[in-house]
C-alpha cells in the first residue's frame, strides 16, 4: 500500500498521556493497520517527544503488531535551539542522542529507519557518516533517509555516507505541487520561484529513491475545511469526481497524488478513525482517474492554467 500514517497528531497535552488520549490514538493505529498501512511515521519532535511515547503504550497494548510494521523516526530539529527559534543539528552526538530518545520513547530496540530531518547547514557529512555506522552497527537502525531535502543536497550528503539513502519525505499535494510545478515551469518567466526543487522528483526516481509525501491532504482543504475562496472550485471539483469514481474526496485528493508516475507514498496524520479509512482506495481511484481529470483538478488547484 502506498500509504503511511504520520503520528505527528497521536501526542499528549501533557507529560503523562492519560487513558484518553491513549484509546484515541489507539483506534487511529488500529483503524490505519486494518486499512493496509504498514509503515508509521515518526519524529523525535513530534507532540514535544509524547506522540513517540503514546505509540509505544499503543504497541504494548498489541503484543506482536511491531513485527508486523514499519517503524521510521526523523531527527535533527532542535525545538527552542536559538534565542527566540529552532535550529538544525545533525552533528553527531546530537544524532545519536536522538535516536536513543526515540528508541526509549517508543519502547523498541531498533527503527527500521532514521530520516535527517531538515537540512543542517552546519552539518559535515563525514560526522553523519559516522553516526550511521555507529547506529547500523549497533543495530538500532535498519535505513536511512532524508526530508525536506533537494536533489543537489542529497547528493551532497551521498557522497559521504554508505548506507543508501533510499527515501526524501517532502510535502507535496494537490495544495503543496511545488516539486510538480518546477517540472512543467522549465523555461517560464516563474522557473525561478521552483529553481530550489526543480528536479528533485526526477532525481529520486533515477537514484531509487521513495518520495514520501507529507501533508498530502492540506488538512481537509480540499475536504471539508475550505481556507478561502480559492478553495471553493477544486473543492468542488473533487466532490464531483468523489461522486464519479465511487469514493471519498480524501481517496480523490490522495489519488491525484499517486498517480504521478514518481509511485509517491502518501502519509496521511488525521486521527480520525472514518477519514483513515476514507483515504483506503486512494491507489484505485489513482488507477481509475483519467488523464483529463488529473489535469483539470491540478489546474483547479493552482487557480489558473498551466502555461
Amino acid at each position: 500500500m502506498r500509504l503511511a500514517y504520520g503520528c505527528m497528531g497521536l501526542g499528549s497535552a501533557g507529560p503523562t498521556p492519560t487513558a484518553e488520549e491513549l484509546d484515541r490514538a489507539d483506534a487511529a493505529v488500529t483503524t490505519a493497520y486494518d486499512v493496509g498501512i504498514r509503515l508509521f511515521d515518526h519524529a523525535d519532535i513530534y507532540g514535544g517527544g509524547t506522540a513517540e511515547e503514546v505509540f509505544g503504550a499503543v504497541l504494548a497494548r498489541h503484543p506482536g503488531l511491531r513485527d508486523e510494521i514499519e517503524i521510521q523516526t526523523k531527527c535533527g530539529i532542535v525545538i527552542g535551539g536559538a534565542e527566540n527559534g529552532n535550529a538544525y543539528d545533525f552533528s553527531r552526538e546530537h544524532v545519536l542522542a536522538s535516536v536513543d530518545g526515540s528508541l526509549t520513547r517508543l519502547g523498541v530496540d531498533r527503527v527500521d529507519r532514521l530520516l535527517l530531518h531538515r537540512p543542517d547547514p552546519l552539518a559535515r557529512p563525514g560526522e553523519i557518516a559516522d553516526a550511521f555506522e555507529v547506529l547500523v552497527a549497533a543495530g538500532k537502525v535498519g535505513a536511512f533517509g532524508v526530508s525536506n531535502m533537494s536533489a543537489a543536497q542529497i547528493a551532497h550528503l551521498r557522497g559521504s555516507v554508505r548506507q543508501p539513502l533510499d527515501v526524501n519525505q517532502v510535502e507535496l499535494g494537490l495544495h503543496h505541487r511545488d516539486l510538480i510545478e518546477a517540472g512543467v515551469l522549465v523555461n517560464h518567466p516563474d522557473a525561478t520561484a521552483y529553481a530550489p526543487v526543480a528536479g528533485t522528483l526526477e532525481y529520486c526516481t533515477d537514484h531509487a529513491i521513495t518520495v514520501q509525501a507529507w501533508g498530502p491532504l492540506a488538512q481537509g482543504r480540499f475536504t471539508g475545511r475550505p481556507r478561502g475562496p480559492e478553495d471553493e472550485e477544486p473543492a468542488a471539483l473533487v466532490r464531483r469526481y468523489a461522486d464519479a469514481l465511487g469514493a471519498a474526496p480524501e481517496a480523490v485528493v490522495l489519488g491525484w497524488l499517486l498517480k504521478h508516475p514518481a509511485e509517491i507514498i502518501a502519509v496521511i496524520g488525521t486521527t480520525d478513525p472514518q477519514r483513515i479509512r476514507a483515504c483506503a482506495d486512494a491507489e484505485q481511484v489513482a488507477e481509475a482517474m483519467t488523464r483529463t481529470q488529473w489535469w483539470s483538478l491540478w489546474t483547479a488547484a493552482r487557480g489558473k492554467p498551466v502555461p
